[in-house]
């Protein structure tokens, strides 16, 4: 009986490939420099946050106080001083200067304010409730933009009003970089986010996240 070669059958022997070799490299690649970003846009978030709560925690803190920079030694909420009488009292420009005016050194006003300060800046070292803290902050930034009223070229008495830009300030910078920390669950990275997120009312209402 005869054999015959097939010259299409494999003799089960096969040269590594090049290409395949090329593809799973560049394809590992691919997938490492995207981990490699979303690490540090992770953590370039989590500094953003920390900033920003620092922001808002050193404020009520020097509020509180008087620690000698914005507020004066001695003129601290603790001391009898008001945090929002020396602000809203010399609002000078804007639709709202008559109201702000009233406002300014009232009890709930002092409470709302230094409340505001502290929450925000506990949720956002912490990395919880930023959802919450970005709503009250945006809030709290678009009243003080209002009290400044950038468009402005001249306030009540006539002079100058210093303002640098019709529309955008440090207020609304504020309340967008708020806005964009809730939106990216930015404190996932160095924060209690992950376990906040875990709580069982928090995972029913993901207002509170």
């Amino acid at each position: 009986m005869a054999v015959h070669e097939h010259p299409n059958r494999s003799s089960g022997f096969h040269l590594p490939s090049l290409h395949s070799n090329r593809t799973a490299t560049a394809s590992e690649s691919a997938v490492s420099a995207d981990t490699g970003t979303h690490t540090v846009r992770a953590y370039v978030l989590a500094s953003l946050r920390l900033l920003t709560g620092f922001v808002f925690l050193w404020a009520f803190l020097d509020k509180t106080f008087g620690l000698g920079y914005a507020t004066p030694s001695g003129k601290g909420w603790i001391d009898g001083g008001s945090p929002t009488k020396g602000f809203l009292g010399s609002v000078a420009v804007g639709p709202m200067e008559s109201t702000f005016h009233s406002w300014a050194g009232d009890p709930w006003a002092n409470w709302l304010f230094m409340l505001g300060l502290l929450g925000i800046g506990l949720a956002l070292v912490l990395g919880v409730a930023l959802r919450i803290a970005a709503v009250a902050g945006t809030a709290m930034m678009i009243l003080m933009w209002v009290a400044e009223w950038p468009p402005a070229r001249h306030i009540s008495d006539g002079s100058l009003s210093m303002s640098t830009n019709p529309f955008a300030d440090y207020h609304l910078i504020y309340a967008v970089a708020l806005i964009v920390l809730a939106a990216t669950a930015a404190g996932d990275t160095l924060g209690a986010g992950r376990l906040w997120a875990r709580l069982p009312m928090v995972r029913d209402h993901g207002w509170l996240r």
